[in-house]
């Protein structure tokens, strides 16, 4: 059975996993071994010790992998850009393929596989991930299973918007991810939904089980064609603004003028 590893950095947690299919596939998830940390902002820092840590403990080599997968986002764009980076750096080396999974997606495969605590997802239910996107905004957007294809569908696009204007599912849903927490009424999903499961965040596991269907599916891309999946145009401005800003604070420095 192929295993896969996968890396997720989108938010403050450091997940890696190192995932294969259970001998009944239809039983679960995958059976995964995992380091799930909070580690805020040092998530560059703790990934290759932890992916070492999964390896060690399977006793297995990178080359031993099917492939690599991390979460391409949405999500906090360092952490977005570490995972791409380590999943490149990986593959790279081993010459594997990479297996880009949607942040979101995973939240509702987090859902779908079972959270402790909560029901179990009844059948076609879709699930409407919304998570802190920081700025006073949410990253939001719906799913639906489909069992026969193995794969999540969307149901609505992608967004980043104030957390008053996340679009819901035209049918009853369940929603996934810290939003509803971080803004409570303000999230009019919150009230709308027939079930809450704010636990579900984008985890390692949940990309290892996300990535061995898209795996035998065929949908994997070249380490070099890896991709983080942004929604938010408004940071590349804010990156540019900070570059004039450092711009215009030297010239006024060689002018003898204070900023």
């Amino acid at each position: 059975m192929s295993w896969i590893l996968a890396v997720e950095t989108s938010t403050e947690w450091c997940s890696v996993a190192l995932g294969r299919r259970r001998p009944d596939a239809g039983e679960g998830g995958p059976a995964c071994l995992v380091r799930h940390e909070h580690t805020g902002p040092r998530s560059s820092s703790r990934i290759l010790p932890a992916v070492g840590e999964v390896l060690a403990e399977a006793g297995i080599a990178l080359a031993d992998c099917a492939a690599i997968a991390f979460g391409a986002g949405p999500g906090s764009f360092t952490g977005l850009r570490t995972a791409c980076g380590v999943a490149q750096g990986l593959a790279f080396g081993a010459d594997l393929p990479v297996v880009p999974v949607n942040s979101l997606m995973a939240c509702a495969e987090r859902v779908r596989l079972g959270e402790p605590r909560h029901p179990a997802l009844p059948a076609g239910m879709p699930v409407l991930v919304a998570l802190d996107a920081r700025m006073d905004e949410a990253y939001a957007g719906a799913f639906r299973y489909d069992a026969a294809a193995r794969a999540w569908q969307a149901l609505t696009p992608m967004q980043v918007c104030g957390p008053d204007r996340v679009v819901l599912p035209d049918s009853p849903f369940w929603l996934a991810g810290n939003a509803a927490t971080v803004f409570g009424e303000r999230l009019a999903a919150a009230g709308a939904a027939a079930h809450a499961v704010p636990e579900a965040m984008p985890h390692a596991a949940a990309v290892v089980s996300l990535a061995l269907d898209a795996l035998a599916r065929g949908d994997t891309v070249d380490a070099a064609d890896a991709m983080p999946l942004y929604l938010r145009d408004k940071v590349a401005q804010t990156i540019a603004e900070r570059q004039a800003a450092a711009e215009s604070r030297a010239t006024l420095a060689s002018a003898g003028e204070r900023p």
